[in-house]
């Protein structure tokens, strides 16, 4: 309790984690889960950006599987408005935090506070939620800015997590 009353003190300095928004794994969601995940990522993208607050985009690499990070399979596809500016994270395992170097970056951006949006609902987004909060950061998933193979899994895992809304997210940001 005295920890977060500290941390509220020193100031909410959030992040938005894009989590493997890959082509690869795109084939694999229902086309209307993809359709609202993409509206809501480039919101939030928008959002952040407007608040001069930092975007990572992160991705999941896995040459064991054939995964090359040279190839068109592994990059996100045109329609999400990441930059090239944007911090580049790669990662071996479903934690974006195990064995990367995601805690460093986010602390030379002094973000306390992260947001998490992308793929899998059901794997890479929950396990880095719990690293974020194993390395002391409050972390958020983002509701409809998640997506999975199962449409009803993504839904049972936004209720699991108390995800946000986007407004929600817009509200802390304009606060």
């Amino acid at each position: 309790m005295e920890e977060d009353t500290e941390r509220i003190k020193r100031g909410i300095k959030p992040a938005l984690l894009i989590i493997d928004v890959q082509n690869r794994y795109l084939t694999m969601i229902p086309p209307r889960d993809k359709e609202l995940a993409f509206f809501f990522i480039n919101l939030l993208i928008e959002l952040f950006r407007k608040h001069d607050r930092p975007v990572i985009r992160i991705y999941h690499n896995n040459e064991a599987e054939g995964q090359r990070a040279d190839t068109e399979e592994f990059e996100y596809p045109a329609s999400i408005l990441i930059k090239p500016e944007d911090p580049r994270i790669i990662k071996r395992y479903s934690d974006s935090f195990n064995r990367s170097n995601l805690n460093e970056l986010l602390k030379t951006t002094g973000s306390n506070t992260l947001f998490l949006c992308g793929l899998s609902a059901v794997g890479c987004v929950p396990a880095t939620r719990i690293g974020a909060m194993n390395n002391d950061y409050r972390a958020f998933i983002v509701k409809d800015a998640i997506m999975s193979h199962n449409s009803e899994y993504t839904k049972q895992v936004e209720a699991m997590f108390d995800a946000v809304s986007y407004d929600v997210v817009s509200l802390i940001l304009e606060n």
